[in-house]
Parts: structure tokens; sequence; C-alpha cells
């Protein structure tokens, strides 16, 4: 079971090491200014950030002493990677998974599979799901209490301790039947567009 407990600086940087480790290998491990630059994308994260190289080093210190980050010194500048199948022995599609619990927050199975595209593509939903329970079991992440008027529950990483809570009274406002409609709508449209890029890959 995990019981790590990551700032939310420290989970920044850990997802863009793996993010960066598995879209662009190449470049891999980064610099302090690639990772700098990787936190503070604009793209595929949530909430996005402005983090400056003194708050990126503090979270590198805090993961090196969790055993979670590594240095290569040498050459012209420093690199930086992280030591993630040191810590918990994780599939290719479990780490991709988490790596977008961290960058981007808690998201619906429907929505990670989407996502995963370029880190680690997935046949099916169930195949997801499945990930995420292995996940769950090893105290990585937790699927979270479906929210009024929403079809699908949503998952989030526990590298930072247990998510907070929605307040009781927001968790039971009424939800309108016409507002209930269009997250159903949108849902669908979701699924379809999943399927239309599954559909298309198999002529990639």
């Amino acid at each position: 079971m995990n019981e790590l407990v990551l700032s939310v600086e420290e989970a920044r940087v850990l997802g863009s090491l793996m993010e960066k480790e598995m879209a662009t290998p190449e470049y891999y491990p980064l610099t302090l200014n690639a990772l700098v630059n990787a936190c503070n994308q604009r793209s595929n994260r949530d909430p996005v950030v402005d983090y400056g190289e003194d708050v990126v080093e503090e979270a590198l210190a805090g993961l090196r002493e969790k055993q979670l980050a590594v240095v290569s010194r040498g050459g012209r500048a420093d690199r930086y990677g992280h030591n993630l199948a040191g810590r918990f022995d994780l599939a290719a599609a479990e780490a991709a998974l988490l790596c977008l619990l961290l960058l981007r927050g808690p998201q619906t199975a429907g929505e990670l599979r989407g996502r995963t595209s370029r880190l680690h593509p997935f046949d099916s939903p169930a195949a997801v799901r499945e990930s995420l329970e292995t996940l769950a079991g090893m105290g990585l992440a937790k699927k979270l209490p479906r929210q009024p008027g929403k079809k699908e529950s949503r998952w989030c990483h526990l590298l930072c301790g247990e998510p907070e809570q929605p307040a009781e009274t927001q968790a039971a406002a009424p939800v309108s039947p016409l507002r209930q409609e269009l997250d159903e709508l949108r849902a669908r449209l979701a699924a379809l567009e999943e399927e239309f890029s599954a559909f298309k890959r198999q002529f990639e």
C-alpha cells in the first residue's frame, strides 16, 4: 500500500517527468530548464501553473528524499528523471493512467482512455477500468463518489493523500432535468469521439 504523501508541486514534477519519458523519450531525462517548461505547459495540464526554478528544485529535492527522483550529473547540465519503477511495480498501462491523474486531476475512465493514446493506447474501456482497479489495489488511486447529474464517476490519484470531498450541501444540490439531459448528451458525445478515435487508429 502507498504510504507516500507528496506536495502539489512534487506531484506536478513527478507527473511531468513520467509524461516526458513516455511521450518524448529522446529528450529524457530532462534538464532543469526543460522540466520547468514541462511543469508550466498550458496544454494537458490542470491547473496551469507558473513555477520558477526554485519551486521545481525544491520539489525535486523532496522527490529525491522519497526515492522518486534521480539526478544524472555530468555533461553541460544535470538531468533529472523519476524512479517510480524503484518504488512501485507498475506496468506501462498503470503508469500512463497515474501520470494523467497527476497532471490533470480527477477524470473519468472515458476521459483517461481518450487522453492516454500518446502515452499508452488501451484496447477497450474495460482495459482502462482494470488498470485503474490495479492502481486502487496498490493504494495509488481511488474512485470518487459519482457527482450529482454525472453519468460516470471520476478517479483520482492518492499520492497527495485523500482528496477533499465536496460539502454535503453541494453534493445534495438538486439538478434540473435539462442540465441532467445536457450532461448525458455530453457523455454520449465523448463516448462517440473515443470510438471514432479508436476506429481511426486501426488505419494508422
